[in-house]
């Protein structure tokens, strides 16, 4: 594994050197999540869906509880339950 010595600018800014960026498919504008433990520091990109990515979900757990005979008015039955489950 290879290491580079990066700079923080005034701004908080660090630039990733173009061959990672490369290599991580990592492009203007992507978001990484960052995270840090101790004194280490790790970015992970991450993709955040789109609302068209919101609704296909929405619309296959929508067909989901249709095939298995949810109807919207069980909803707060079902997390009523869930959450009697939780507090046992």
């Amino acid at each position: 594994m290879a290491v580079d010595v990066l700079s923080v600018s005034s701004k908080g800014q660090i630039v990733l050197p173009m061959e990672m960026r490369k290599k991580m498919s990592i492009e203007a504008g992507a978001k990484l999540a960052a995270y840090a433990l101790g004194d280490m520091i790790m970015l992970k990109p991450i993709d955040i869906p789109t609302e068209n990515d919101f609704k296909a979900s929405l619309d296959q757990f929508a067909s989901w509880a249709e095939d298995v005979g949810y109807k919207e008015s069980d909803v707060d039955d079902i997390v009523k339950s869930y959450r009697k489950s939780k507090r046992s």
